[in-house]
């Protein structure tokens, strides 16, 4: 049987923390779809390219393995620029390929995969066996990032961290191609007042029940 697991969800809601948990209690392959987005970004900053179109999808298309591994992919600047590449339907389209291919054959001979982002469930693999939503009150999630940038030595501002994440979720939510929702089949988990295990509990209890039904 192939579990294949979909996980969508705001940026600092605990996605990728639950996703890589899962991966490694399932022994399923993991993708951060999101990297592949902050991949394309990257590439652009180094060439010193807009993210107009034409340089974004060109970028997607001749996205090297090599670049999701690079620590610069998760600077507070590629990510402001991945969600602004990831708003171009071109780009998402020539990506979408890549997604699809991993989950169908998940590297290292492993049964299935997790793959999280923003829109698995409803385009990429709208027919994962399990879905789930993570999401968290606005104030949370951005109290999370603020620490996260602290613990990293970098100059932060609360307000200014909430005020960049309202903008990223308005536009991943505004865009016409692939908005991020969540399925309808899809379970919602609030992790606002949740820590990892307990979100982690809840989330491989539903798992299991879906395994035990198919």
């Amino acid at each position: 049987m192939t579990l294949t697991i979909a996980i969508d969800g705001p940026a600092a809601a605990g996605k990728g923390t639950l996703a890589r948990r899962l991966a490694a209690a399932y022994n399923l392959a993991y993708l951060d779809s999101g990297s592949l987005y902050r991949g394309t970004a990257l590439s652009l900053l180094r060439s010193g390219l807009e993210p107009a179109e034409p340089a974004a999808v060109a970028a997607a298309r001749g996205l090297k393995p090599e670049l999701l591994a690079d620590p610069e992919i998760r600077a507070e600047a590629t990510g402001k620029l991945a969600s602004q590449v990831a708003a171009i339907p071109a780009v998402r389209a020539a990506l979408l390929d890549w997604q699809r291919g991993f989950a169908q054959h998940p590297p290292e001979g492993k049964r299935g995969a997790v793959l999280d982002g923003r829109d698995i469930g409803t385009v990429v693999l709208p027919d994962a066996m399990v879905k789930l939503f993570i999401t968290a009150s606005d104030e949370a999630r951005a109290m999370r990032r603020f620490k996260e940038l602290q613990a990293k030595g970098e100059t932060a501002i609360y307000a200014r961290v909430l005020e960049d994440m309202r903008e990223r979720d308005a536009r991943d939510t505004a865009r016409s191609t692939a908005p991020m929702r969540p399925a309808e089949d899809a379970l919602i988990i609030d992790t606002s007042a949740f820590d990892a295990d307990q979100v982690f509990r809840q989330a491989k209890d539903h798992i299991d029940q879906i395994i035990i039904r198919t």
